[in-house]
């Protein structure tokens, strides 16, 4: 045997633990939104990868985006994920935000390393299935008045009409639901009434372009004029999710803590998504 070998027997039997402790890293997955519209999408990615430690980051000190200038909001999530990757080191960050997507993805791939995946309006698959070919898209004034989101438009489209809608208090009136403080039904029908168009041919398919919306989702079915198919993007971030960092790598649930920029923590909220551990934002100077 030459120096500094191994026996065979005492190989095969170091090798399964090795792959034991390489199966059970745990991975980090952090959730980002202006708010709590973000935890549609971490319902979905969290039920994809139950084995990931979570961060869920509401920047609730800046809500909503859509009221800040474009520089001011790049300079603000840009020199936040910074502090966040240097604090917590994910793996991989969801920007579970189309405001955020829209206007500071191509910055954060481009001064950070580690993958992002952003969330952005699904014009593709909604004018693939709309029978009609009438579809809305109903996001935030921010949203709805990018050229990404125009883009869009213009390659995936085909031959769809394709309404955008600029919902001006909706993503409030979700928070506000979520906090036990529900706005009336009026005010929800002004905010999606425009998505209704019938013009010989109804508007089969909305598009759902804040994370927010999800959370109305069955007061918009209950209130909508006719039915329609509401198209959330949280199925397929997870999927995207999945694709990026693999399957299951560790046994068991893994964990999931919260961190809101103005140093709030809604427990209640939270623990409707079955998160129960809420952290102070020390870490974060914004």
């Amino acid at each position: 045997m030459r120096p500094g070998s191994r026996p065979a027997e005492y190989c095969r039997r170091l090798t399964p633990r090795v792959i034991c402790r390489a199966m059970a890293v745990r991975q980090t997955i952090l959730v980002f939104d202006s708010g709590l519209g973000g935890l549609t999408v971490y319902r979905e990615v969290v039920a994809a990868r139950p084995d990931a430690d979570f961060l869920y980051v509401a920047d609730d000190a800046a809500f909503p985006y859509g009221a800040l200038a474009e520089p001011a909001l790049v300079e603000r999530v840009v020199g936040l994920m910074g502090e966040l990757i240097t604090a917590h080191r994910p793996n991989l960050i969801v920007i579970a935000c189309n405001t955020a997507s829209t206007i500071v993805l191509p910055q954060l791939r481009k001064q950070f390393s580690l993958p992002f995946v952003g969330t952005v309006p699904a014009i593709k698959p909604a004018c693939a299935t709309s029978l009609t070919k009438r579809v809305s898209v109903l996001g935030t004034d921010a949203t709805v008045k990018r050229e990404y989101t125009r883009a869009l438009i213009r390659d995936y489209a085909q031959d769809c009409l394709v309404t955008l809608v600029g919902a001006k208090a909706l993503a409030g009136y979700a928070e506000a639901e979520l906090h036990g403080a529900p706005v009336g039904d009026t005010a929800l029908k002004s905010e999606i009434a425009p998505c209704f168009r019938d013009d010989g041919a109804r508007t089969d398919t909305i598009v759902l372009a804040c994370t927010h919306y999800p959370l109305l989702i069955e007061r918009l079915r209950r209130l909508a004029p006719w039915p329609v198919s509401y198209i959330d993007p949280a199925p397929a971030i997870a999927r995207r999710v999945v694709d990026l960092l693999g399957p299951n790598t560790a046994a068991g649930p893994g964990s999931t803590r919260a961190l809101f920029t103005s140093g709030r923590a809604p427990q209640p909220v939270l623990a409707r998504f079955n998160i129960q551990a809420a952290e102070p934002a020390t870490s974060i100077s914004r």
